[in-house]
């Protein structure tokens, strides 16, 4: 009896242990030392025996983490729900009365994101219900900063499609964007560069960028491009068929996955 006891004891160890279990099981808290030494023996005889029980245990913990994960997120997107249209630090496109809203973090040199500019622009385009909110996520170096520094002083001249059209040519241009380069395409929208290059430098257009990483870090943002529809963070590029199944969803449902 002693025996089975320990044994079940050191499986209940093995277990706490794989899983990152805080408490000891209570039983064991009243063994001799002896006994304790069993237990230690059990386990290591247990697990030389059967080593994919760790394995599994790893297994079942990386799901266990994935589910919190997820469950963190969507209580944050809760949270943040007002933060993540304010129009003070985003860029509104498409339709801004739309009934499902599909929010994207990016960055000027991120190579992903312009890969999904044109995802974004298409389902823009051709979803007249759908509401776009483009965020700067600036987390790729000083270059990127800068750029978005640029981009966010222009927002408060270009209003509606020609900010939008200067956002896709931005987006388009090749090779690293800096704020140089980013004047230069702001000037060809025709913005005014001198007004431009004053409240790039200004504390608000600062505190736009500091407000935008620091809503990402609560929502546990870790790349870009960041895509935001309904109840579920989407990252990478991962095609307009896959972004619009999840938009119709949302319409659908309330959630992205409607089966779930």
């Amino acid at each position: 009896m002693i025996f089975s006891s320990l044994r079940r004891l050191a499986l209940a160890g093995i277990a706490a242990c794989a899983l990152g279990a805080a408490a000891v099981p209570a039983q064991a808290q009243a063994l001799s030392p002896d006994q304790r030494k069993a237990v230690v023996e059990l386990i290591r005889e247990t697990l030389l025996k059967n080593p994919e029980l760790i394995q599994e245990a790893m297994v079942e913990l990386e799901k266990r983490n994935q589910v919190a994960q997820v469950e963190a997120q969507r209580n944050a997107l809760a949270a943040e729900k007002a933060s993540l249209t304010d129009p003070a630090t985003s860029v509104i496109a498409g339709n801004p009365q739309g009934d499902v809203t599909l929010v994207e973090f990016m960055d000027y040199n991120c190579g992903f994101c312009k890969r999904a500019m044109e995802d974004v622009r298409v389902l823009a385009k051709d979803d007249p219900k759908l509401k776009v909110v483009v965020k700067d996520f600036p987390i790729l170096g000083p270059d990127s900063v800068e750029a978005s520094r640029v981009a966010i002083a222009v927002k408060n001249q270009l209003q509606g499609q020609k900010y939008w059209d200067f956002h896709l040519k931005l987006m388009a241009t090749k090779g690293r964007i800096n704020g140089a380069k980013a004047l230069e395409i702001a000037k060809d929208a025709g913005a005014d560069i001198e007004r431009v290059k004053k409240e790039m430098d200004a504390p608000a257009t600062r505190a736009v960028i500091e407000q935008t990483v620091a809503l990402g870090d609560r929502l546990g943002l870790t790349g870009t491009p960041a895509f935001i529809i309904g109840d579920e963070v989407v990252f990478g590029a991962v095609g307009a068929p896959a972004l619009k199944q999840k938009i119709d969803a949302v319409r659908k449902c309330g959630k992205t996955n409607c089966s779930g």
